[in-house]
């Protein structure tokens, strides 16, 4: 029985997680769900780390597992829906490739000019939408990553492809990105996405990717918290307090304290 409940909450979970894409008007099982059933099922492992009634432990793990990831899932879903819509037209890709995570991707025509770490005005704009959102959404870390293609030497790509992401990183963290949030590397032409057989491929390798990713309490402030279980069982009002003895008799009337005196006769004369 206990079983069946658990499983019914961790269903529950996830039915309640479901969406609907601004996009398409389909309703869909959003990040939301799947990171709050991957919470269960984590949360129900965990508590039954903790001993005693093992199905208790664990029903109480996947209640709190639960709730927290779908609160990181759904964090992640808005701010999702935020960077699309206001990155629609500008050309740069946004993925979610993780329940936790989201990636831009910015390809060269948007980013640099050729052999260039230098924004361009329009890769300027919409790193400002970039900042706006991330700035809407501060519970994430951002690691900035540059690619080339394979046109000049390998040296020559590694140190270009670290100026791009220094490049992207300072900008969004001149307009208000915490750079403490903000990590950055190169990968130079070592990652390609596609082949570098023609300049369409090429174009497309030579990008500035972002790894937006959720911290692991990331919509935590959101979250009501659980309701507060009551520190014991309620005081019993108690039975009503017995009488403290029986009633006191009136006692029957006092007897008389003696028969009444007799008269004595008068003495007769002998």
């Amino acid at each position: 029985m206990k079983k069946k409940v658990l499983t019914i909450a961790i269903s529950s979970i996830l039915l309640t997680a479901c969406v609907t894409d601004p996009y398409t008007g389909q309703s869909s099982l959003g990040k939301a769900a799947m990171g709050g059933g991957l919470g269960a099922a984590v949360g129900a492992g965990a508590g039954t780390l903790f001993g005693g009634n093992d199905l208790k432990n664990a029903g109480l793990g996947a209640l709190a597992g639960g709730i927290v990831g779908a609160a990181v899932g759904a964090y992640m879903d808005h701010q999702q829906q935020e960077m699309q819509q206001s990155l629609q037209g500008t050309g740069i890709e946004v993925q979610r490739t993780a329940e936790n995570t989201l990636n831009l991707t910015m390809p060269s025509n948007v980013t640099f000019a050729f052999d260039s770490a230098n924004l361009t005005p329009q890769a300027q704009g919409a790193l400002d939408s970039v900042a706006k959102v991330l700035n809407q959404y501060p519970d994430s870390t951002i690691n900035v990553t540059g690619h080339t293609d394979d046109v000049g030497s390998d040296s020559y790509n590694q140190v270009l492809s670290e100026r791009r992401a220094a490049s992207v990183a300072g900008y969004l963290s001149q307009h208000g990105v915490t750079l403490s949030r903000l990590s950055q590397q190169g990968m130079g032409e070592k990652m390609p996405k596609a082949p570098n057989v023609n300049e369409a491929n090429r174009g497309q390798n030579r990008r500035v990717e972002l790894a937006i990713v959720a911290n692991k309490n990331a919509g935590a402030a959101q979250q009501q918290g659980y309701p507060q279980q009551q520190q014991g069982y309620p005081q019993q009002q108690g039975y009503p307090q017995q009488q403290q003895g029986y009633p006191q008799q009136q006692g029957y009337p006092q007897q008389q304290q003696s028969y009444p005196q007799q008269q004595t006769y008068p003495q007769q004369p002998y």
